[in-house]
């Protein structure tokens, strides 16, 4: 079965949520499965290393995770209304896939987490878009046809789903921010499908 990479850092498990949300949504398709992976932290102390494989949860991405999959899912926490910098970190690193070509024509989004209201979500998701754009990646938002879209009191946008945690850092979606997930996971699945269908 055909995969599409969940791809994303999480600081405290806001954003992994989101992506395990999309993963449903993605599987939800029948026809696509989801690939969980996730970046380690940046040290600033370059004697420290990250283990090569992570204690709990999904396993690092490789570049190559970027080439298999027919579709990607990117997320980060906020930082001053943009990415994180492990995932900045990444992306840095793609430039044999930017060559290649690995990401051109295939369909992405984007989703993020921050602690307030207005801690700058928006841009932060357009941050990650910047990138995937170079790679010649088709953006795939969430349409107001969504109808929690209209409703949501928490996370929303429909330049990708997004979560407040609050000051303590609260990783629990809201209804809202858990069918908005789900359906941005759904909908990538099936235009992924469909446009890796029309290219074989």
């Amino acid at each position: 079965m055909q995969e599409i990479l969940v791809l994303y850092y999480s600081h405290r498990g806001s954003v992994r949520a989101l992506a395990d949300q999309i993963a449903l949504g993605i599987e939800s398709s029948g026809c696509v499965s989801a690939r969980l992976r996730t970046v380690p932290k940046v040290s600033s102390v370059v004697e420290t290393a990250q283990p090569s494989i992570p204690s709990d949860g999904p396993p690092f991405a490789e570049l190559s995770d970027l080439e298999e999959c027919i579709g990607l899912a990117l997320g980060s926490p906020t930082r001053f209304g943009n990415m994180a910098a492990p995932m900045k970190y990444f992306l840095d690193g793609t430039s044999p896939q930017w060559l290649s070509g690995a990401l051109a024509g295939k369909p992405a989004c984007v989703f993020t987490s921050t602690a307030t209201l207005h801690g700058g979500q928006e841009t932060t998701l357009l941050s990650m878009m910047l990138p995937l754009l170079h790679h010649g990646a088709l953006i795939v938002g969430v349409p107001y046809t969504e109808s929690e879209l209209h409703a949501t009191q928490t996370g929303g946008t429909p330049y990708g789903v997004t979560h407040i945690a609050g000051g303590q850092g609260d990783s629990r979606l809201s209804e809202s921010e858990r069918k908005l997930a789900f359906a941005q996971g759904r909908r990538l699945a099936d235009i992924a499908a469909r446009l890796a269908g029309a290219r074989q």
